[in-house]
């Protein structure tokens, strides 16, 4: 055959087809964070990181409260677990608060609004009867209970003003009274004004500054107009400027601030030694219960300085989680004041949040020397029961708020048994609709024009 010698027909070589492409690979960042934001977007996200985080908190507050305490209770020929044993008491009680405000409707924690704002003032007004009051560092504002118990009502005034504050935004909201500034105001403004009275009479101004930044958050989340709200920030510093500048210790306290040396009398004493155990903690700290500055160099460890105490026996990766602890915190509560369509929820919820990140940044912020010592507790963490006691119930509010989010409770009611499990297939369709965010500000531009702002 022609083209082969052999007379076999030539061998037809097999033509390679190119390829086909491969899929392009994933990538594992990417695809780690897009399940990460599918898994926080989830109904239920808000929820459980309220939940679990202010239960990691409190867990590590009472850890670190057993440590820190332990010398200063020694000191006072106390046994070593004493304050532990009246934290962990308050704890159980707050534990108590927490499950029963997170199982009340909406509407009964309104109805409690007016008398815990009027068990509030009593109590406060009844601090300042003498042979009632009782004075602790200088400030007078504790009540004796018997023993070795207290109570600070100034702290269930924080509580008592957001819920008092939120009821009654909400109300004028349903009667669109909020475009005036006279309902936006008052009796809001002149109510909180009349607690922080009654907490400067006792000289606390640490309570006063954290009952302020409610304040302002109530107002911020009712739309207040920006001159307004200048306008009362102005007269609350200035107030605030002429308490500092007729109090000695108050000034001294602002002179701390980026201390690095005790200074002439010690006066920055406090304040040095808690950058010192946080300097001494390195990365992974000491070791829990082998801190050094608790051992009668840093005073209050347990109370105002017990971060300082963490930093020293966990060091940064400690002190880190605890501010990632209170960081989800208020992330969760700002989501669920924004996510909900019920005036009350939101304000309520966004006064919370305030309440506990403003504290939180003000404890934080005079341990580490940014800010003056103010002398209050780290939320939920610090010692003292009667700063345990309405934190944890607000928690149990924030709880409740986002249990009651219609898409969260389809969630939970899908985790339950089938057998307990009846709901009509109209009402399902309808609560899977996925909630559209609202603003966390009340659109005023119905009622007012944009440039009144």
């Amino acid at each position: 055959m022609p083209g082969s010698r052999t007379g076999r027909p030539p061998v037809q070589r097999a033509v390679r087809r190119p390829a086909a492409p491969r899929p392009p690979r994933e990538n594992p960042v990417l695809t780690l964070y897009l399940r990460a934001r599918r898994a926080w977007d989830r109904p239920l996200t808000a929820y459980y990181l309220i939940l679990g985080g202010s239960l990691l908190i409190t867990v590590l507050g009472l850890v670190m409260v057993y440590s820190a305490s332990q010398i200063t209770a020694l000191q006072k020929s106390l046994p070593g677990s004493f304050f532990f044993r009246k934290q962990f008491l308050a704890a159980a009680i707050g534990a108590a608060l927490l499950l029963i405000a997170s199982r009340m409707p909406v509407k009964l924690h309104r109805a409690l609004a007016y008398p815990i704002l009027a068990g509030a003032v009593f109590l406060m007004a009844l601090v300042q009867v003498p042979g009632i009051g009782m004075s602790v560092n200088g400030n007078q504002n504790w009540i004796a209970l018997g023993g070795s118990f207290q109570i600070q009502p100034s702290e269930f005034g924080k509580l008592a003003l957001v819920l008092w504050g939120a009821d009654l935004l909400a109300r004028k909201q349903d009667k669109q009274l909020l475009a005036q500034w006279k309902h936006m105001l008052v009796p809001l403004v002149p109510v909180a004004f009349m607690l922080l009275g009654l907490i400067m009479l006792g000289g606390d101004m640490g309570t006063a500054i954290i009952l302020t930044a409610i304040l302002f958050g109530l107002l911020w989340l009712a739309g207040a107009p920006t001159r307004l709200f200048v306008g009362v920030l102005s007269i609350a510093a200035t107030l605030g400027v002429i308490l500092i500048k007729t109090s000695p210790n108050r000034m001294a306290r602002l002179q701390c601030i980026g201390a690095t040396e005790p200074g002439p009398g010690d006066s920055c004493w406090q304040a040095v030694h808690g950058i010192y155990a946080l300097a001494s903690g390195g990365l992974f700290g000491s070791g829990l219960g082998a801190s050094v500055e608790k051992w009668g160099q840093l005073p209050e460890a347990h109370t105002d300085f017990i971060f300082a105490v963490t930093g020293e026996e966990l060091g940064l990766a400690g002190t880190l989680s605890v501010l990632a602890l209170f960081a989800a915190l208020g992330y969760a509560g700002i989501r669920v004041a924004g996510r909900t369509e019920d005036p009350f929820v939101r304000y309520a919820a966004g006064g919370v949040t305030t309440w506990i990140t403003a504290q939180a940044v003000i404890n934080i912020g005079a341990v580490l020397g940014l800010l003056p010592i103010a002398g209050v507790p780290l939320p939920l963490f610090s010692y003292g029961g009667s700063a345990l006691l309405p934190t944890m119930f607000a928690i149990g509010l924030l709880i409740a708020f986002a249990r009651d989010d219609p898409a969260a409770r389809t969630a939970l009611s899908m985790r339950q048994p089938r057998f307990g499990r009846k709901r009509g297939a109209a009402g399902s369709a309808a609560t899977r609709e996925p909630r559209r965010w609202n603003t966390m500000r009340r659109r005023a531009s119905a009622a007012r024009s944009s440039g009144e702002r």
